[in-house]
Order: C-alpha cells, then structure tokens, then sequence
C-alpha cells in the first residue's frame, strides 16, 4: 500500500504530495486527511505532512516508508480537503498553507505532536463487593471507609477529591483501581437554562423566511437595527438545525464580542457549544477542536477561523456583525470568512445568514438585486427607542480651550453619574500620546523600522510602535540637542481616561483596548463587571463598538469622529457611518432615555450628517454613486499586489517589471494602477511598493497572477504579496 503525502515545506514548488511506503502496523489505520510524520531529504530529517492519496500500487522505486500516524484525531474530512483546493486557487496560497490555516494552533503541522488531551482520574472498586463489604466492616480509617462507601454507592469517583494517603493505601492493597478518563476543560452544561425568548412580530417573519431554506443553498441578508433583536432569531435557528439532528456555525468578528454571545449560547446550549478564537490556550483549543470531531458540540461559536470547524452535518451558518474587516485574513492564505462559508454553503446545500445594522456597501448592493435575499428588522425589541444624536463642532469648542471633551459632552457624562446610569466613551487609538517630540528642535521619535512615529505609553513609560512591536523607554533627553524637553502630543486612550479621572474624581472608569485586553480572561472580566455595574464609564477603542449589550448605558460619547473619515481609502466614508451607527447603538437598548454625542471637526460632511438622521440608505446611495465614477466595488473587482524588499532600489526595479508584465497580459478593459508606495512605505524594515487592478472579467487575471507570483519564488531579495478582493488599498 501506498500514501500521497503532501509535505510542509518552504520552497513554493515543492507544494505537492510525494509517495511514501504505508507499512504493515499503519495499513489499517492510515486514512486520507490524516497528518504523518515522514523522512525527507538527506540524513536522518524528517518532516510532517498531510495524506492526500492511498492507492494499492505505484510505478515508482526506491520509496521511503511513512514513520508514523502524528495525530489519529486529526483527520481532515473530503470536504475541508476540497475547500483547501478551492483556498488555494481563490487566494493563490500553496495548498499546505490553505490546509495549515484550516487548525488551530496546537495541531498545525510543523509542530510536533504535543499532548495537549486532559484527563480526570477516577477510583473504581477491583476487588469484588463482597469483599469490600467484609473490609469494610473491619477497617478502621475514618476516609477509608468513607471513600469505599461511596464506591458501593456509585461506580467511579474523583481520585483528586479525596486524600493522597488514602487513596494510596488502598491501591497498595488492591482494593481499587484508577481509570483516566479524557476530559474537556471547558465545560458549561451547569449554565445550561431554559429560557427560550418568544420572538416578535419581525423577528417571527425571518426566522419563517429562513426556516424553508434549510435545505438550500441560499444567502440571506439580515439589516436589521441596533438593539433590534438578531441574536434571538439566530438562536432560534440554531435551536431548530439541531433538533433537526444537524449543526450550526455561528461566527462573530472579534473576541470581545464573542464573551457576551457566547455566554448567552451557553445558558440556551450548555455544553453543546464549541468555541473557536484566538484568547483559548492552547489544550483549550486542542479540546474543542477535540469536541467537534467527536461530534459532542453541535455548535460551534467564534471568529474568523471557526468558519473552518469539521463539521461533518452541517446545517447552518450564521455571520453576525458581516461587515467587520475582521472577517479578511490579512496574511497568507489571504481568505475571507464570508467566502468560505458560500462555499460551505452551497457543499452542504444549506443557508448562509449574514447579519449586521450596517452591511458591507457590496452585500446591499447584491440584495438590492436579488443575489442575496434581503430581510429587515427596523425597529427594537420592546419598540425601546433609538437614542437621539448630537454633532459637537469641536472647531468651536477648541476656541473655549475644549480640546478634548466638549462642554455639552462634560455635562451629560455629569448627569449620567448623579442618576446611576452607565456611560461608553469610543477614541479609536489607543496609548497616551500618539506623537513624542523635543519642543526646542523638533526632533520626532520615530520607530527605525517603519515609516511611523512612535507612541508613548504612560504605564509602562515606554515608546511603541504599533506595527512592528519595536519599543523603547522614553528618553529625557533629546538624542540630536541634548535638550531636556521631551514632550507627548496628540490624544490616546490612555491620556483621555487619566483626564476623565481628573475631571470625575469620584467615577469609576474602566479602559477596554489592547493594552488591557492582553491577559486571558481580561475581556471578560472587564464586560462582566461593567454589565455588573462596577464601573460608571467604559473608555475604549472600536473594540467596544458592536454586539455589546448594556442595559444601563444611556450615553455614548465619540472622541475624534473624524480619525477614520480622513484615511485616504474608498472605504473610509462607509467605515466610518458603520463604526459611529454602531457604538451609537450600544445606547438605551433597555429603552431608557437616551443620547449619543459625536465630536468632531467636520460636523459638515455628509457622512457625519447621516451618521446624525440615522440614514443608512442615503449614506448607501452617496457612496455608491462614487463607487461607481471612480470604478470600485461594487462595480469592479480589487487585487492588491504588493512589492516588498528590505533594498529599497530592488522592490522599486521589481515593481516596474511585475507593472510591465501585467499590462503586457491583462485584457485592455483592467485598469492597473501603480506602482506607488505602500500606506506605510515601510514596515519591519521592508520597503513596499503597491500596485492596485481594478476589473470586471479578466480570462487572464489569475494565470498572469500566477505567473508574476512564480517568478519570485526564490528571488533573494523581493517577494510579492497578492491579494484578491483587499479591505483596504
């Protein structure tokens, strides 16, 4: 017998499957989709690898023989087998990388086989009961007639409930016995509660539309308002796949969001729900990927990478929050979430729900013509009401020395303390100071490996920068004068809660950002306690801005609206309606009173005066009409290619010869642009040149991709980074 054995390796060309020997002890147990350990090359080395074949015969000699099966809990089924293909062709990664990103850290192929599986060790009787009986009668230990009792009353016990001492007597005596039974380290079924919720008038009609698809491969689009209620008719969903024997996936974008879903799966599901994200450890991640494949979870909630969960009946899939950014890989393989669950869709012949207050302009532009079935939820639970809005010109307060909060924002904030009631403040940017400079000449701190400058952080005294993780501790004197007068300019979360407790002595404030997000649990604790009402205002970055559900918060203040309407991207006007219409919805969903305060330099634009009527329509409309001009999507498809070398004049001779060959090969109607720099020219001390297509139906597109992508597997100094459909350009 014979195994196809694709292997990890660096070289791009080697991204295929070699032919080893199955010996005799593995024949039976060796299956397509497992991970093996297998010899390679010279000497002694071996590397790991995943069976994409087993065939009876083989006109090849001189073959090597498979070592070992890694992981017999790991097999990756037909269909995550396939949807790897369908990966690397989409994204035009290798195959063992579309695969790789398919696991979860603690079972990526190039790690070793860790042992990662949890046991309980439990006591159970060895001698016969009649024999315990008698021994019994005659013992004279307080624990050891007590542990015996209870193993004549039951059939196991927890070994770590009871004492070391007794426990090793008895098992001296052969009296009893140990057993290790495997165990997960999470387990909820204790939360597990019966409180169904009965849906409303609207949220009745979805969840009938949706019900008939079950068995069809259709998209629906959920727009439905902040506070109106989406969650529940996804779980009444759910609950229905799996009565109907199926399972569901449910993905959200970010980890804080996925603390208050998740708890609220866990009081419908108990431990019927897996969870997938980035904050589990690593035996965390091992058990539930563990869950699933066993079929103990029926579903599965998390971010981005759940969407690959093996699921062998799949019933459903659900993506809340459709458009965060989140969603897009922006490394290899460069995938998006929402395409993998099309394709998993129409495998399984099942419905895709996408759901948001604020969908990606390009999913309303397909339900507008029917590609995606729209439904509207366009009030809230309980007809609670939407908070009312108000634009600060900050231009006019700066002028009264209100450089930060403005004077109407001081005062609701003050109303919120005296009444009891909660607050949420968004500054997305995070540090103390976003600039370092010495105020006699000027000179600014930049980080020696990226075109950016470096932010001061107050706690640990130290200037970071943001995207390549260089730090330093901040100086007292200026490296070019010599002047003691190191300053911090410009405005970060950590500054703005140090002046919140300046001005609100008495206010118990609480800051949510990465910084102090870092620690497991950290999320969690910091939703747990402000929804417990520990704290009276929660600071925070665009982390704090969707899906959170606070009854008592009855006033959102935004600081610096303007910071994403002045990034120089197409998207940056739809971005910044659906960050401000989103925190903005985190307001008075238990239908108190309540008010949201946006601040900003350019209370004229158009974006911020819809953000202002609560128009999304109109906000669509204005955008499209750009799009449309200027050829964006959803009228033209993006591919983002970058040009990247630590020489400066390599990536630049480089990009004009990738520039030159695509316009020798590309249809005429593609319109290619570049090369230019990069947003950041250079990061980690890469220079990064980018090119940008825009097209609508190119034969050529992929292969021509292809090529350019081949011509530098192996250049010693440049390589590409392609990207099909970017976020961002």
């Amino acid at each position: 017998m014979y195994a196809e054995v694709l292997i990890e390796y660096k070289v791009k060309s080697l991204d295929r499957s070699f032919t080893y020997i199955v010996p005799a002890e593995l024949q039976d147990r060796l299956k397509v989709g497992m991970k093996v350990v297998v010899p390679f090359g010279g000497g002694d080395s071996e590397i790991n690898g995943f069976v994409t074949n087993i065939k009876h015969d083989t006109n090849l000699g001189n073959l090597k023989s498979i070592k070992s099966i890694t992981d017999e809990y790991l097999v990756l089924s037909e269909e995550l087998m396939e949807l790897g293909k369908y990966l690397r062709d989409t994204t035009l990664c290798t195959l063992i990388s579309a695969y790789q990103t398919m696991l979860p850290s603690s079972l990526k192929i190039k790690d070793k086989k860790a042992n990662y599986e949890k046991f309980d060790t439990y006591l159970k009787l060895k001698m016969p009961r009649e024999f315990v009986k008698t021994y019994l009668a005659e013992a004279k230990g307080k624990n050891q007639k007590e542990l015996l009792q209870c193993l004549l009353d039951n059939e196991k016990v927890l070994k770590k409930n009871y004492s070391p001492s007794t426990v090793k007597t008895l098992l001296t005596k052969g009296i009893i016995e140990e057993e290790k039974v495997s165990t997960y380290r999470i387990d909820k079924e204790d939360e597990k509660k019966e409180n169904q919720i009965t849906l409303t008038q609207d949220q009745q009609h979805l969840y009938e539309q949706i019900i008939k698809s079950l068995n069809k491969a259709e998209t629906f689009l959920i727009h439905g308002v902040t506070g109106s209620g989406k969650t529940e008719v996804y779980m009444h969903l759910i609950s229905e796949v799996v009565k109907s024997g199926k399972c569901a996936i449910m993905l959200v974008p970010e980890i804080t969001l996925s603390t208050q879903i998740v708890n609220n799966f866990y009081g419908r599901f108990g431990s019927d729900v897996a969870i997938l994200h980035s904050a589990l450890s690593q035996g965390e991640k091992y058990d539930e990927y563990l869950k699933i494949l066993r079929g103990d979870a029926h579903i599965i909630v998390g971010t981005r990478s759940a969407v690959f969960a093996p699921i062998k009946n799949l019933g459903i899939i659900i993506i809340d929050e459709e458009q965060s950014e989140s969603f897009k890989q922006e490394n290899t393989p460069r995938y998006n979430a929402i395409d993998i669950a099309k394709w998993r869709s129409e495998y399984h012949k099942i419905p895709l729900v996408l759901g948001s207050a604020t969908p990606t302009y390009e999913s309303y532009a397909r339900a507008l013509k029917g590609v995606y079935t729209l439904l509207c939820l366009p009030k809230r639970v309980n007809d609670a009401k939407l908070p009312t809005i108000k634009v600060i010109d900050m231009s006019v307060e700066a002028k009264s020395r209100n450089m930060v909060i403005s004077s109407y924002l001081k005062d609701k904030l003050q109303e919120r303390l005296a009444n009891k009631e909660q607050s949420i403040l968004l500054l997305n940017r995070r540090g103390f100071g976003t600039l370092v400079s010495c105020s006699m000449c000027g000179y600014t701190f930049k980080c020696p490996n990226c075109d950016i400058t470096l932010t001061y952080h107050k706690s640990s005294n130290a200037l970071r920068c943001h995207y390549c993780g260089y730090y330093m501790i901040k100086p007292n004197e200026c490296p070019e004068c010599h002047e003691h007068d190191i300053k911090d300019a410009g405005l970060g979360t950590e500054k703005l809660e140090e002046k919140l407790h300046e001005m609100y002595p008495n206010a118990r404030i609480v800051r949510m950002d990465a910084d102090t997000t870092s620690k497991k649990g950290s999320h969690e604790k910091i939703i747990k306690d402000f929804k417990d009402e520990k704290y009276d205002i929660l600071l925070g970055t665009q982390m704090i801005s969707k899906g959170l559900d606070f009854p008592k918060v009855t006033l959102v203040g935004v600081i610096s609206a303007d910071a994403t309407l002045n990034i120089p991207d197409f998207r940056s006007g739809e971005r910044t309606f659906a960050l401000l219409n989103q925190v903005a919805g985190r307001a008075g969903r238990s239908g108190l009173e309540s008010e949201v305060v946006i601040q900003t330099f350019n209370p004229d634009n158009f974006t911020i005066k819809m953000v202002e009527m609560g128009s999304f329509l109109k906000n669509y409309q204005y955008e499209m009409s750009i799009r449309k001009k200027l050829k964006y999507p959803p009228y033209y498809y993006l591919v983002g290619i970058k040009i990247c070398s630590k020489v400066y004049e390599d990536a630049s001779i480089e990009a004009t010869k990738v520039y030159n060959h695509l316009k020798t090969n590309l249809s005429h109607e593609s319109i290619i642009l570049g090369p230019t720099t990069a947003g950041v020219f250079r990061v980690n001390s890469v220079y990064r040149f980018q090119i940008v297509i825009k097209y609508r139906f190119d034969d050529n597109l992929v292969q021509s991709l292809r090529s350019i992508d081949e011509m530098y597997i192996g250049h010693k100094t440049v390589y590409l980074e392609v990207d099909m459909n970017p976020y961002y350009i």
